[in-house]
């Protein structure tokens, strides 16, 4: 079953992010790079829909299938969606993207194919902040940049 996905950012910043799973068992690896962040954390995660018809708005909340509370990629309570945040090292500049989650999947019931990717403007506080929206959003802000997840080319 190897399978490929991409996913192409566009809105405040850019990028584009590779999705790659051997088998069934095996971790999805995310890879690629995100250009034009600010410096620090932003939360990355997988929302429900892939539908960017009206922005990012329209990606709906976190893909959630388990009806789970929002937590961090290696917590046991987390949403299937909950990818953690990715770091800018500089203001401006490449952020690479180097995550594997045991969680998501290419296929089956946890699969991201025709989902939406979003990146958020401000850290993931992995649902422990304490803030109302922690269990939820992990309060991470606006949403800045976003695409829909596809089938990619196998090489």
């Amino acid at each position: 079953m190897p399978a490929k996905a991409v996913c192409v950012l566009n809105g405040d910043i850019s990028g584009t992010v590779f999705f790659d799973q051997k088998d069934d068992s095996s971790p999805v690896v995310v890879s690629g790079e995100v250009k034009g962040l600010s410096k620090g954390k932003h939360g990355f995660h997988v929302h429900e829909f892939g539908d960017n018809t009206n922005g990012c708005t329209s990606a709906g909340p976190h893909f959630n299938p388990l009806k789970q509370e929002h937590g961090a990629p290696n917590a046991s309570v987390r949403h299937v969606g909950d990818l953690g945040n990715i770091e800018a090292s500089t203001d401006g500049g490449v952020t690479k993207v180097n995550i594997q989650d045991s969680q998501i999947s290419l296929a089956g019931p946890n699969s991201i194919i025709g989902r939406t990717l979003v990146v958020h403007a401000d850290p993931d506080d992995l649902g422990v902040g304490g803030h109302e929206l922690s269990k939820t959003t992990g309060n991470a802000g606006a949403r800045i940049a976003c695409g829909v997840i596809g089938l990619a080319k196998s090489a």
